[in-house]
């Protein structure tokens, strides 16, 4: 895998998690999880809320990595 693909997929990653913590928080906001007669929907949305989160956390870290390898390849190669 390529430093250039390694780095967009950490970005798709991190922008997959964002639009899901998105769509889990208007989820949990949304009118319709008061009136719910299980809490059954709301607790699979914050599960879902913790999943986006921690991929976006991995995505990042993912890309931390990518960018320092970017910079040693630099350093080497001056």
């Amino acid at each position: 895998m390529s430093v250039i693909s390694a780095a967009q997929s950490s970005l798709l990653g991190i922008q997959r998690g964002l639009d899901g913590v998105q769509k889990n928080a208007a989820e949990i906001a949304s009118k319709d999880q008061l009136s719910a007669q299980s809490p059954k929907a709301l607790a699979e949305s914050f599960v879902e809320l913790k999943l986006n989160s921690l991929q976006v956390g991995a995505s990042a870290k993912a890309l931390s990595i990518v960018m320092e390898t970017i910079g040693t390849i630099i350093d080497i190669k001056v």
